[in-house]
C-alpha cells in the first residue's frame, strides 16, 4: 500500500535571479536600465536577483515583454526554487525530529508495503507524516496522540502509543477502501444476528460474508495484524458519522477470540458514544463500558438463560459442548472459550474444538456492492 508516488526531486534549484542576471549580461542591459524598462524600482530588481524577493506574476509578465522569455518560464523557475527552499527547510525540521521516528515500527511498515525503506532519518520523518496524512509532528500529536484522543482502555493498558496509532492508521486505510452504505443501526443489528450463525461456518468464508453484511450496514471490518508493542484484541471507532469501523487483530489466532472480539466491538458501536475510540486489549472482565460490552457480546452469542442451564450441568466433554453449540447455532470453539474465560473449564481443556487461524488465509476484502 504505497502512500506516495515516486517523483524526481533534484537536490538543487537556481533562483530566477541567477537566470535573470545571466540574461541581462548577454543583452548588455544594466540592472538600473532593466528596472526602468519594467517600470519597477532598482531595489526590487536587486532583491529578485539576490533571491530575497519572490518573482510575482505581474513582474514575470513585464520580464516577458522586456526580455522575450515567456512569463510561465519565469514563474516555473520561481516555483521550483521556492519549493526547493521549502523542502530544505522541511528536511532541517525533520532532522530535528529524528528521535520521534524511533518510536514507530518503521521496519514493519516497510515490510507491509506502506512505503519504501527510508534513506535517512529525515526521509523517515517525511514518509511517516505522509503515511499518517499529516503535515508535521505537531499535527500528528494533535490528531493521533493519546492525550488528544478519547481511547477507552484500562489503567493497565500495555500498548505503546506510537505502535497503537500506527495500527489504527492501518485500519483507517483499510476502512477507507471499503465501499459501505450509510450507517444504519437497525441494519447493523440485523447483520449481527446473521453473523452469529456464520460463526459455525468455514472461517474465511464466514469472514467474507461478515464483512459484506457489515458494509451493507455502514460498518467497515478491518483485520489488521498486530504490531510489536501492541497488545490488542480489537477496536471500534467512527471514521465519519456515516461510517463505523470494527478493527480486529486475531492475535490469539483462534476463532473463539476473534468472534468474541467482533461482538465486543459491535457492542461499542451499538451501545456507546460515537466520540470515543474503544481500544480493547484482552476482553477481560473490565469495568464500566468494557464490562457492558463483554456482557452484551456474551448474551448475544449465548442467551443468558440457555447459558445458565448449560453450565449448571458442569459440562466438560467435547460431545456435550458440540451438542450445545449445535443447538445454539454457533461455533463450538466459542462455547469452549466462554467456559474457559468464566473459569468453568481449564485453559488446557477442549482446545481441539477451536479453529486455529493463520494470517496468510485471513486477509479479506468484500466485493463491491
Amino acid at each position: 500500500m504505497a502512500t506516495a508516488t515516486n517523483q524526481f526531486s533534484p537536490d538543487y534549484a537556481a533562483p530566477p535571479g541567477w537566470i535573470l542576471e545571466e540574461r541581462l549580461e548577454v543583452e548588455g542591459i544594466s540592472h538600473a536600465e532593466f528596472a526602468r524598462r519594467c517600470g519597477r524600482s532598482p531595489k526590487l530588481i536587486s532583491e529578485i536577483i539576490s533571491g530575497k524577493a519572490p518573482l510575482e506574476p505581474g513582474t514575470a509578465l513585464q520580464f516577458e515583454k522586456v526580455l522575450g522569455v515567456d512569463a510561465s518560464i519565469w514563474l516555473g523557475i520561481e516555483s521550483d526554487y521556492r519549493l526547493h527552499r521549502a523542502r530544505e527547510a522541511e528536511a532541517g525540521e525533520a532532522a530535528a525530529s529524528a528521535e520521534w521516528v524511533k518510536a514507530f515500527p518503521v521496519r514493519d511498515l516497510v515490510q507491509r508495503g506502506c512505503f519504501r525503506r527510508p534513506e535517512s532519518d529525515a526521509d523517515a520523518v517525511s514518509k511517516l507524516l505522509a503515511f499518517f496524512r499529516v503535515g508535521s509532528v505537531d499535527a500528528w500529536t494533535a490528531r493521533y496522540g493519546l492525550a488528544n484522543v478519547a481511547y477507552r482502555h484500562s489503567r493497565t493498558f500495555k500498548s505503546d502509543e506510537a505502535a497503537l496509532a500506527t495500527w489504527l492508521r492501518l485500519g483507517e486505510i483499510e476502512a477507507e477502501l471499503q465501499d459501505c452504505a450509510d450507517y444504519s443501526e437497525s441494519r447493523f443489528r440485523r447483520a449481527v444476528r446473521t453473523i452469529r450463525a456464520l460463526t459455525s461456518e468455514e472461517i474465511v468464508e464466514a469472514l467474507q460474508q461478515t464483512a459484506k453484511l457489515c458494509n451493507e450496514a455502514g460498518v467497515a471490518l478491518a483485520l489488521v495484524q498486530p504490531l510489536p508493542k501492541t497488545a490488542l484484541s480489537g477496536a471500534a471507532w467512527w471514521l465519519s458519522p456515516r461510517k463505523a469501523v470494527i478493527q480486529l487483530t486475531a492475535r490469539h489466532k483462534t476463532d473463539d477470540h476473534l468472534w468474541f472480539s467482533f461482538f465486543h466491538e459491535a457492542a461499542h458501536l451499538l451501545l456507546h458514544s460515537k466520540k470515543g475510540i474503544f481500544v480493547d486489549e484482552s476482553n477481560e472482565n473490565g469495568t464500566g463500558l468494557e464490562a457492558e460490552a463483554n456482557e452484551w457480546a456474551s448474551n448475544t452469542l449465548i442467551p443468558l438463560r440457555a447459558w445458565q442451564q448449560f453450565v449448571g450441568t458442569s459440562p466438560r466433554s467435547a460431545h456435550v459442548v458440540r451438542a450445545f453449540a449445535e443447538e445454539q447455532g454457533i461455533a463450538p470453539g466459542i462455547v469452549v472459550g466462554m467456559l474457559q474465560h468464566k473459569r468453568l473449564l481449564p485453559w488446557t481443556h477442549l482446545n481441539a474444538l477451536k479453529v486455529r487461524l493463520a494470517w496468510r488465509s485471513l486477509p479479506l476484502r468484500p466485493a463491491k456492492r
